[in-house]
């Protein structure tokens, strides 16, 4: 039995329906944790990409991160032990020993294939002693020879182990050969002494296997006589009332096991469904499976005492409503964001970096100045992109002279032309014709909380007012779902032109036309094909623009 010893990994990830900052800063970040400390750093992503990122991932030719739906902590988070399958051939015998030795009272019977075929526990074992069995037992099990060897420290004169007892009783015989002959009948299982006319007595009537008593030799007339009948011989130093006592634990477990609804986890089922089943059943042992249902270990209810927490780095934000599903079940190390202050707590001090720059990848770019590491051609790319998505080329005014300067120093790094390639991207980002609505509108979606309002704020961006008026209509049809689906009170989309510097407001929700209205008491109303909306000249900023003025407007309504 060893225990599983596993290297805890740090995962780097960034915010649900993740931007290309939220995704490049994962990387990024994570690539110089690994140069700097001697940890296994992993970026992970908490949602699809959108088309914008999937642009700049393979321009440089940067390996998209797994996806990770809930981070709460899974079986495969656990200390447990791998404890060895066994054959299903084995005996109770041995199986009794295998769990003394191994100081566990639950075996996993595996097949060759490595698929779970039982399990059987000390329970099991117990009853087959205790309990009453006829002398037929032993062939109804169908139990092998070379368990009855093992179980009796026997010693095979004649015949194959490997063959099994599959019919007749257990006879022990006592008596003179007249009561043998009597008493013992074809295909039968008989245990004796050494007296020599009682064993060719036996012999006589075509046992099955005979059993020789308190010897180790028996008489060559007997072996001969054995042979020619295909009759299986088999010494042992017990005496008879011994061995009789002793043979039913050569019994196979497969006997004894249990093979049906057996109460079985995979390595990424989550504790908190975990507890919920073994709080009601009364075993002590569970076997883990693979994704392929192989079986891998076992663990006990006092293993769910030694877990350990995911441990996660946060990037681009710090909301919890932002953040991946089970985050209060996981433990976090640091987070580096440029947005403000949210909801998430942490039990321990942690390593908080937050500044008020356009992009939360040039908060990285500077912790690699900081740290004296190279920027190599891919970061350099994709630190880059971030800074143009996130602050639209700088249009955006969240953008500082900061965001602009590594902007530039990383253009020349990755070897692009910052204008062409910031292009391309804004191109790719408006190709809305593979996706589903809902696609669309999710790909950048954030969901806030003001007082008892909940509120999702969804921003779409294109490089010009055609594209974005071709999915308007359907964005203002399926805005209801939105409701609905997230459990919200007010949903808005914000229909960005990167080039106009403009943003069409969409709103949907009890009261969200009079906060749109306040928020934006300067900006029209405007009448479209699909319905009306507020035009908002020189918006185009999410978080400073659009969210502090939606806030202060509920607050007023």
């Amino acid at each position: 039995m060893d225990r599983l010893v596993k290297k805890r990994p740090v995962w780097v990830i960034g915010h649900k329906n993740p931007d290309t900052d939220s995704i490049c800063a994962a990387i990024a970040y994570a690539n110089l944790k690994n140069q700097i400390d001697d940890g296994d750093y992993i970026p992970k992503k908490a949602g699809p990409i959108s088309e914008e990122t999937r642009y700049v991932l393979e321009t440089f030719h940067v390996t998209e991160p797994e996806t990770v739906k809930d981070v709460g902590t899974q079986v495969l988070d656990m200390d447990y032990t791998h404890t060895e399958g066994v054959d299903s051939h084995l005996s109770l015998k041995k199986a009794w020993a295998l769990m003394r030795k191994m100081d566990v009272v639950t075996l996993p019977v595996v097949r060759k294939d490595g698929k779970l075929e039982g399990v059987i526990v000390n329970g099991d074992i117990a009853y087959s002693y205790m309990d009453v069995y006829d002398n037929r037992e032993l062939g109804r099990a169908r139990t092998q020879y070379k368990n009855i060897i093992e179980t009796l420290a026997g010693k095979m004169v004649c015949g194959n182990e490997h063959a099994y007892f599959t019919h007749g009783k257990v006879v022990v015989a006592a008596g003179d050969e007249n009561a043998i002959r009597q008493e013992i009948d074809g295909d039968d299982l008989v245990i004796l002494g050494n007296v020599v006319a009682r064993q060719l007595a036996v012999l006589e009537e075509i046992p099955s296997c005979m059993i020789v008593t308190g010897v180790t030799e028996v008489d060559p007339e007997v072996v001969k006589t054995a042979e020619a009948i295909d009759c299986v011989l088999i010494t042992t130093e017990y005496d008879s009332f011994t061995a009789a006592r002793l043979i039913n634990q050569s019994i196979p477990i497969r006997y004894f096991m249990c093979k049906d609804d057996i109460v079985s986890f995979e390595e990424t089922d989550y504790l908190s469904e975990v507890r919920d089943v073994i709080g009601k059943v009364r075993h002590r042992d569970f076997p883990i499976l693979d994704e392929n249902q192989n079986y891998i270990g076992m663990f006990s209810r006092r293993n769910l005492l030694s877990t350990e927490k995911k441990r996660l780095i946060l990037v681009d934000h710090n909301e919890k409503s932002q953040a991946v599903d089970g985050i209060d079940e996981a433990e976090i190390l640091e987070i580096i964001d440029h947005h403000k202050i949210g909801s998430l707590e942490t039990m321990m001090p942690i390593f908080f970096r937050n500044m008020p720059l356009g992009c939360c990848s040039t908060i990285v770019y500077g912790m690699y100045e900081e740290n004296d590491v190279r920027v190599n051609t891919q970061m350099a790319g994709l630190m880059l992109s971030a800074i143009i998505s996130d602050t639209l080329l700088f249009r955006s005014p969240t953008c500082t002279e900061r965001d602009k300067e590594v902007a530039q120093k990383l253009a020349k790094i990755a070897g692009v032309d910052l204008e062409e390639h910031a292009m391309a991207m804004f191109e790719a980002g408006s190709n809305f014709g593979d996706k589903t609505i809902d696609e669309i509108f999710f790909q950048d979606f954030k969901i806030f909380h003001q007082g008892e309002t909940d509120f999702g704020v969804s921003q779409i961006s294109a490089v010009s007012d055609k594209q974005l008026s071709k999915i308007q209509g359907s964005l203002m049809e399926f805005m209801p779902q939105v409701l609905e689906d997230k459990g919200i009170d007010q949903a808005y989309c914000m229909l960005t032109n990167i080039l106009d510097q403009s943003t069409k407001l969409l709103y949907v929700g009890e009261n969200s036309r009079e906060v749109a209205m306040g928020a934006f008491a300067g900006h029209p109303e405007i009448e479209t094909p699909s319905g009306k909306c507020l035009m908002l000249a020189n918006v185009v900023s999410r978080k400073k623009q659009v969210i502090p003025s939606l806030i202060r407007s509920m607050e007023e309504v």
